[in-house]
This record gives C-alpha cells, sequence and structure tokens, in this order.
C-alpha cells in the first residue's frame, strides 16, 4: 500500500483542503501517514498571508526534498498559485496552487508514468466555479471543519488573498446538506463552517443566497448539535442578522470578527469597509442576542504609517470590546499589494515590540473573560480524556478541563459548573 503524508500551514480553509485531498488519496487505496514518518508522496499545503508563512513553506518543502529524494512531493495553496514554476524548482513534482485539487490523484498519477514534473496551476477568472471537495473523516473527534465558500472581492491594500484564491464562489445549498449528512452520520456533532470571505456567501448566485440560509440546512440536520461560524466581517452583523442568528439554536454564541485595527485612520488606509464605531455596533448587535458571547479576531499591527497613537487605539479597542482571544499578526508587505508602496514602513523592531505587547493584551482580556465563567454554567461537548480527565469546549468555545472521574462520552453534551481558570482553559464539573 502506497503512503503519503501532509502539513498545512495557514487557515480552516487549508485544512479543509487538505483533508480532503487526503481523502481522495484513501479512496485510491493509499495510506495516510504522519508527515515526519517515511512515505511514497508528502503533500504541502502553503500559506502566503505573510512573509513567515512563505518562509516556513519554503523550508519545508526543501526539507522534505532533502530527506527524501526518492519521494514525489505535492506542493499546493496560496504560495503555490502565486509562484508555481518556482515550486518545480526547489523541488516539487506537482504544483496545484489553489485549484485542481479534485484532481490530485490523476494528476500525480501523471507525473509518476511520464517521470516529468507537473505545474497545474489554473489561471483564477470570474467563471471559476466552487471545486467540489468532500470529507467524511477528519482530524478532530467531533468537531468538522466545512467549506462552504472559496475566494473573495474584497480589495484590503495589505492582502494577497484575491490574487491567490481568486473570485467569491459558493457552495450550493443541496452540496452542503448532503456533506452535513455525511459528516453527521460519520460521528460528527459540531460543524464549523468556514471559508475564505464566509460573509460573501451566496452573493454569487442569481438570486442571491444568505448565510443564514447555509445556517439552516445544518440547523436541519438530524445528529448535529451545534453549528461554529469562521470569520465573519463585522458590517454582516446587523440586527436583522442577530436575530436570524437567534432562530438556529444549534448556533454556538462565539464570533470571530475580523478588526484588524483599532485606529480609523489606519482601517481607511487598509480599506476595510467599517470604521471603529461600526465596529462596536455589530459587537452590541450581537451581544443583545447572544448575552455572554465570546468573541474573538484578528489584529494587524505595524500597518505603513502607523503611529503611536493610532496603536494606542488598537490597545484601547481590545479592552473596551474585551475578546475571548485575539490573533496578533506584525504587519508584513506582500509583493503586489498597494500597501507594500506606501511611505511610513515600520521597522520590524517596533512592529515585533507592538505585536508583543498586543500579545500579552490578548492574554489578560482573555483571561478577564474566563474569569467572568467561573461559578457559571454552560454545556460541554467532550471531545477526548487527557491524563485521564476528559476535555472538550462549551458552545463560547471556552476549553473545559474536567475532574478526573467524570463519567463523559465523546460528543454526548453534559451540563457543566466552570470552577476555575486554568493554564489551558477552565475546570469543570458535572452540574
Amino acid at each position: 500500500m502506497k503512503t503519503i503524508g501532509a502539513h498545512t500551514f495557514g487557515c480552516k480553509v487549508n485544512q479543509y483542503d487538505t483533508q480532503a485531498m487526503l481523502e481522495l488519496f484513501r479512496q485510491d487505496g493509499w495510506s495516510v501517514v504522519p508527515v515526519d514518518a517515511d512515505a511514497d508522496v508528502y503533500l504541502i499545503n502553503t500559506c502566503t498571508v505573510t512573509g513567515v508563512g512563505d518562509k516556513k513553506s519554503l523550508q519545508l518543502i526543501r526539507k522534505c526534498r532533502r530527506e527524501h529524494p526518492r519521494s514525489k512531493l505535492i506542493v499546493c495553496g496560496c504560495m503555490a498559485q502565486l509562484r508555481g514554476e518556482e515550486m518545480l524548482s526547489v523541488g516539487a513534482d506537482l504544483v496545484l496552487g489553489t485549484q485542481n485539487r479534485s484532481r490530485v490523484v490523476e494528476l500525480l498519477r501523471q507525473v509518476e508514468t511520464t517521470g516529468v514534473p507537473l505545474c497545474a496551476v489554473l489561471p483564477l477568472s470570474d467563471g471559476s466555479a466552487f471545486e467540489p471537495l468532500n470529507i467524511s473523516t477528519q482530524e478532530d473527534h467531533t468537531r468538522a471543519v466545512l467549506k462552504i465558500q472559496e475566494g473573495c472581492r474584497n480589495r484590503c491594500t495589505y492582502c494577497i488573498i484575491p490574487s491567490v484564491r481568486g473570485p467569491i464562489r459558493s457552495r450550493p445549498l443541496g452540496d452542503i446538506r448532503a456533506e452535513v449528512c455525511r459528516l453527521a452520520a460519520a460521528g460528527f456533532r459540531e460543524i464549523v463552517l468556514t471559508g475564505i470571505h464566509l460573509s460573501s456567501y451566496g452573493k454569487d448566485f442569481s438570486p442571491a443566497v444568505s448565510l443564514l440560509e447555509a445556517i439552516r440546512v445544518v440547523q436541519e440536520t438530524d445528529g448535529i448539535l451545534r453549528i461554529r461560524l469562521g470569520s465573519l466581517e463585522p458590517m454582516i452583523a446587523t440586527e436583522a442578522f442577530a436575530a436570524g442568528l437567534k432562530e438556529a439554536d444549534k448556533l454556538c454564541p462565539q464570533f470571530h470578527l475580523a478588526l484588524q485595527s483599532g485606529s480609523d485612520s489606519v482601517l481607511a488606509r487598509m480599506k476595510r469597509q467599517y470604521n471603529s464605531a461600526q465596529y462596536l455596533r455589530a459587537v452590541d448587535n450581537l451581544r443583545r442576542v447572544f448575552p455572554h458571547a465570546a468573541f474573538t479576531t484578528d489584529i494587524l499591527t505595524g500597518f505603513p504609517g502607523e503611529t503611536e497613537a493610532e496603536y494606542r487605539e488598537t490597545e484601547a479597542m481590545i479592552r473596551k470590546v474585551g475578546f475571548s482571544r485575539i490573533h496578533v499578526f506584525p504587519y508584513s508587505a506582500r509583493p503586489g499589494t498597494p500597501a507594500a508602496g506606501m511611505p511610513g514602513q515600520l521597522s520590524a523592531a517596533v512592529k515585533e515590540e507592538r505585536a508583543r505587547n498586543l500579545i500579552s493584551l490578548g492574554r489578560t482580556v482573555a483571561r478577564d473573560y474566563l474569569r467572568s465563567w467561573v461559578g457559571r454554567s454552560s454545556v460541554l461537548l467532550p471531545e477526548k480524556q487527557v491524563d485521564g480527565c476528559w476535555e472538550g469546549y462549551t458552545p463560547e468555545y471556552i476549553r473545559v478541563r474536567m475532574v478526573p472521574g467524570s463519567p463523559c462520552s465523546s460528543g454526548v453534551p453534559v451540563p457543566v459548573v466552570l470552577t476555575a481558570v486554568d493554564s489551558r482553559g477552565m475546570r469543570g464539573e458535572i452540574q
């Protein structure tokens, strides 16, 4: 039996794409092994959102080629889409980019037959359709990621993603329903809806379809207990949208609202489609419906021209919202984006210092959020046992470690009381 090992860089969409390709190999009779094991083929799904993503992707490509000279190497993902031919020069046998993934087994067979490396990167166009990829097995015990949207039509000045993921394409509701049913039958109890720009879901259909309709499809599926949403744009969170979410009682009140900066002037230079007041209004709209909701976000610090005062506005916004988790990235110039040529590029030292400070602040506000739950009740979806203790997540995505001996079962919800904050989340007891 042939073997394949895979490694994924970047976002949940990339994780989904990797798992879908591995499923195609399993269906063809292959065995999936860890990426650090000896394998006949290695698949590396790359990321190019930041310079660090590029660097890590290239390092692993070169390492695989150096340590496994006889194995075939498949390189796909965003960096491969942008730099396809270059991937051949650093040792890839097959380059796919962000399309053609459904043909990965077929194209690898072609490479094996001809002995000639192949760059199968397709140009992105407005006529591109959503590529059908399905998953019935995933790495998590109870939670499955479901990709329902691809591409982005926004042109934020710092972002390379529209150039490597193409225009928005949405997965038809019937296809979503079919895959959710498969995932439920496979034992998954929580579905995470994700996409490159999830808020754009259905806007490419005629007539247009809303994200709420996709959520309803999952809501109506027997066996699914929870629905979680991937990253949302703040402007989708209107009063009407929040009210629509309330109708889905399986929806988890944890919202990842992309912020990037708390400064209106920086947001304008980024060409984000909201300001700080609109962001806070979106949070308020959701909190009125979900009073104890958790909010997570992304912060991009050190954007060209970011002054100390603008940076402090971001700190203030983080405190005001009270996020349960933030992901901080120092600005990284991406060639071909408007921001890369803007005046006022900050030094690496300044960007890294601001990132460190925001990460520290993020830990503080996250701990404050967890403390607010001490003594309160929630519902735990147990996933696995670690050192004899069951662990899982609440709807608010609080990681809970139960006391030893708690009578839990994987995928069976239990009411819990959250008793204390610890280094990994919270401790809990059955209510």
